[in-house]
């Protein structure tokens, strides 16, 4: 994997006003402070959550052959490949692409579940507290599907890759609106695209407002269950109606998420 030459940042620049400089400071402790409060938050969840990470990792063991973790390589701040961290769903030494269907023959019993509920992404705390990843930013991704955006990737990956953000729920059904015929070549000709411009999106625009708004969905969508959408030109959230049949959602191109 090749790391991706970034465009420069301006920090520095000769003949830079005292606006760019006080810009450049905002920026800086505005980073700074989000780097802190990942670093708080995802140590307390992973407290908070210890008893669960612990049964989930015997029920795994218990389910299936093979070890309860296992890294997923993507590409991450800067243009550097780190292993995402998840709790295993699949039986061991999978297969395949890196696209899933709902009803995935390499789903274990057990993996069905935690693929349905979100519960395989827990270990990413993990990744937080090692710099790898934040709690929000842009969707980390396949390194083979980067090089086919290369050109929106070089500023979507000045920031660490999250969690969860704009583009996780947009897209969080994925794998039920992908055509069965051509997962693959739907997604990177639909998909695909349409996920790095909401992450640009996220990069141009983000704020700490922003960050606790999309923190506030993700609950919402995890726990409650609800809808989100996301509006492709402001980034902004809302429950979504009643939800349009896959096919149409399809042919239309919308984004959903659950």
């Amino acid at each position: 994997m090749r790391r991706f030459d970034l465009p420069p940042t301006g920090v520095g620049d000769v003949g830079a006003t005292k606006e760019d400089w006080r810009g450049d400071a905002v920026w800086a402790l505005g980073r700074f402070g989000k780097r802190g409060l990942d670093v708080v938050a995802a140590s307390m969840l992973l407290v908070v959550l210890l008893p669960l990470i612990a049964v989930v990792v015997v029920a795994i063991r218990l389910d299936s052959r093979g070890p309860a973790f296992f890294r997923c390589w993507r590409v991450g701040y800067g243009g550097r490949e780190f292993g995402m961290l998840k709790f295993r769903k699949m039986v061991n030494d999978a297969g395949g692409g890196a696209l899933t269907a709902p009803e995935d023959d390499r789903f274990t019993r057990l993996g069905r579940l935690l693929a349905k509920t979100k519960l395989d992404e827990i270990p990413q705390l993990w990744n937080v507290l090692r710099g790898e990843m934040s709690l929000v930013g842009p969707r980390p991704e396949d390194s083979g599907f980067v090089e086919l955006c290369a050109d929106d990737y070089r500023h979507i990956l000045r920031l660490r890759p999250g969690i969860t953000g704009l583009s996780q729920l947009a897209f969080a059904r994925e794998s039920e609106i992908l055509d069965p015929n051509d997962r693959h070549a739907h997604y990177v000709e639909k998909l695909l695209p349409a996920k790095a411009r909401i992450d640009c999106l996220y990069v141009s625009r983000r704020s700490l407002g922003m960050d606790l708004k999309i923190l506030f969905w993700t609950v919402a969508a995890v726990f409650l269950r609800f809808e989100v959408a996301v509006h492709r030109q402001s980034g902004q959230l809302s429950r979504r109606r009643p939800r349009i049949a896959f096919e149409d959602q399809r042919a239309r191109g919308m984004v959903t998420s659950s």
